[in-house]
């Protein structure tokens, strides 16, 4: 087992949930945490600072572990915007480059969708970038380079039918390109578990 994958693992079971809905999840087998105390402390019961805390952990977990700098930001630009804040916060979560080609499965976990793009594979409006964070504006078009196409790990990704492409993409599986149709709201983004980005709201607001 990879040193990354093992981190992944132990995120769902400290979480206590399938975050990423794989099928190859600990969690599955076993549903508490990791350690000798992983099952008592399952049983206590949480403040609503831990409940918050969890809510921040999970979200921020789910996109590959975003450092806590870049997360908070996040929600410091999603504050400012118009509209319900946590709302905003999940629509810019959903608009970073890593998340959709994730979501538009090019790549089989939001790790691997963040090398894609590092190792620069991807491209937006035409033109490489290499920023996992880069922020897409509705009706921009991302596309696999063309000398990348042939990467095997990229169909295996588009075969694999555990998850379904969601409807405010667009993708051109043939070529390899994605358009992000519009901004989804939260009821909209396919999360395997209930996310609550009120409860990150809150933590941030105390």
């Amino acid at each position: 087992m990879t040193k990354r994958l093992n981190s992944k693992h132990k995120v769902d079971r400290r979480l206590k949930v399938n975050l990423w809905g794989r099928p190859k999840s600990p969690f599955n087998s076993r549903a508490y945490g990791p350690g000798q105390h992983g099952q008592t402390t399952s049983r206590r019961k949480q403040s609503d600072y831990g409940i918050q805390l969890q809510a921040k952990q999970k979200l921020k977990a789910y996109y590959g572990n975003i450092n806590e700098r870049q997360f908070r930001n996040l929600y410091k630009k999603a504050s400012m915007l118009k509209g319900d804040t946590s709302e905003n916060l999940i629509g810019l979560l959903e608009r970073r480059l890593d998340a959709i080609v994730y979501r538009a499965k090019l790549s089989t976990t939001i790790f691997s969708a963040r090398q894609l793009i590092n190792h620069g594979h991807v491209k937006v409006n035409g033109k490489k970038v290499n920023i996992s964070s880069y922020q897409l504006k509705e009706e921009e078009t991302i596309e696999i380079r063309e000398k990348s196409k042939q990467l095997v790990f990229i169909d295996v990704a588009l075969a694999n039918k555990e998850r379904e492409v969601p409807e405010y993409l667009q993708v051109d599986e043939k070529n390899k390109k994605v358009k992000l149709v519009r901004t989804p709201k939260l009821e909209e983004v396919p999360y395997p578990v209930v996310m609550e980005p009120n409860l990150v709201i809150e933590y941030y607001s105390r």
